[in-house]
């Protein structure tokens, strides 16, 4: 399996704009290109190895991130709504106030992830890896965590207004309420 990472000393030249989410550098653009290329077509294009990746504030919505590598990214403040990043991996990342509303993350590894006031409002996260997430504060209206696992998680003041949890692993419906 091939991959394409982010080489060490490049700096993401984030350019000013009037919104509160900052465009992707030409790097990090390129790699999720041959992302994509490499989701239609394994022989072509490489995996995206975004893991410890300064992130803050990108707008990343929509954007088809099956299987990248994002462990230990900066996602503080991220725009990441409706973003496909099932099966990614997101372990410790920080994620800190992101907009995951209706992200698609299926499966995803989560596993100590800083999720604290991120909104995840009807966000797939159905057999994601959750586990020590720090989801403090986090709204999870209408979410999806059927078999997600949750064991050691904290979700302290998290909102989960219609969310379903069903067979949730490491809560259960009484220790939520």
């Amino acid at each position: 399996m091939t991959e394409v990472s982010i080489p060490d000393g490049v700096f993401i030249n984030w350019t000013d704009t009037y919104s509160q989410y900052k465009p992707l550098s030409p790097e990090i653009t390129k790699i999720l290109a041959n992302h994509l290329e490499w989701l239609s077509d394994r022989t072509r294009g490489k995996q995206a190895n975004l893991s410890n990746a300064d992130l803050r504030y990108a707008d990343l919505s929509n954007a088809k991130m099956t299987y990248a590598n994002l462990s230990g990214a900066n996602l503080t403040g991220a725009d990441l709504t409706g973003a496909d990043l099932i099966f990614a991996y997101l372990s410790n990342a920080d994620l800190n106030g992101a907009d995951l509303s209706y992200a698609h993350l299926n499966g995803a590894n989560l596993r100590g992830a800083d999720l604290t006031g991120a909104d995840l409002t009807g966000a797939n996260l159905s057999n994601a890896y959750l586990n020590g997430a720090n989801l403090y504060n986090a709204n999870l209206n209408q979410a999806n965590l059927m078999y997600a696992d949750l064991s050691f998680a904290d979700l302290s003041f998290a909102i989960l207004i219609g969310a379903n949890l069903y067979n949730v692993v490491g809560y259960t419906i009484e220790d939520i309420k």
